[in-house]
């Protein structure tokens, strides 16, 4: 009897070659496989590895309105940063038109609200993003390595006086404050991007003016100018920021 060593032993180096399979070329790096041979080749793989292929997932159909919401839910959810209405009718065709997206975009928003989650829909100045509640900003900030920037007084009401007085020339912020804004506090603004220069006030030397930007509308969760908070809570803000100070000040004496 011939033992199956022995008739692969008998076998020439040519029939070998011939009988195995040739392993497929490996691709340049950086270079992706044709449409359609990834999931080929992932398939094969698994079999190799003694399971079956997993099942190919069908694109979602848009059968009913509740499938349309889903897919914007998750364009919310996946997207780094806010999206307007015009952006989330660009995810269908043909286009469902504005009123229709709104609708559920609103609808998306009392669902979060009534499910009582930690995180909101929100409209801001750049369009609609998910959000974490207020109320819970307090334990994410013990997530962070880094803490939140701390801004001085003259910070604080310069950027007030900007965004309740825009356009404003540095000239008039001065006026109002009664001090010099020193260019360190403008170019804190300037680098948060909470301020631009927006154009020059038609007088000798055609001084800067300056007004805020939507990204400021964006952090302060505001959709527009118009939902700033009135005078004395800015007033209650200023108080705590020269609190803050005057502690972080005496810990710093002390330790």
């Amino acid at each position: 009897m011939v033992k199956p060593e022995e008739t692969e032993a008998a076998a020439g180096p040519d029939e070998a070659r011939e009988s195995a399979p040739e392993p497929s070329p490996p691709l340049p790096d950086g270079e992706a496989f044709p449409d359609g041979e990834a999931e080929a080749a992932a398939d094969d793989i698994y079999r190799d590895s003694g399971g079956e292929a997993p099942p190919a997932r069908a694109p979602l159909r848009l059968r009913e309105t509740a499938d349309y919401k889903r897919v914007i839910e998750a364009a919310l959810l996946a997207s780094p940063a806010p999206l307007a209405v015009s952006a989330l009718r660009m995810l269908f065709e043909p286009d469902p038109g504005p009123d229709f997206v709104r609708r559920l975009v609103d609808e998306l928003r009392a669902e979060w609200e009534a499910a009582g989650r930690g995180v909101e829909l929100a409209q801001t100045a750049a369009g609609w993003r998910f959000q974490t509640r207020l109320e819970y900003q307090l334990y994410l900030d013990r997530l962070k390595n880094e803490k939140p920037p701390r801004y001085s007084r003259a910070v604080m009401e310069t950027l007030a006086i900007i965004a309740y007085r825009q356009p404003v020339t540095r000239g008039d912020i001065e006026d109002i404050r009664g001090v010099a804004v020193s260019t360190g506090v403008l170019k804190t603004l300037e680098s948060r991007g909470w301020i631009d220069i927006v154009g020059h006030r038609d007088t000798p030397g055609r001084p800067a003016l300056f007004a805020t930007t939507r990204r400021f509308l964006d952090d302060m969760g505001l959709r527009s100018l118009t939902e700033l908070p009135a005078l004395p809570e800015i007033e209650r803000m200023m108080d705590l920021v020269d609190a803050t100070q005057i502690e972080t000040d005496a810990a710093a004496s002390t330790g």
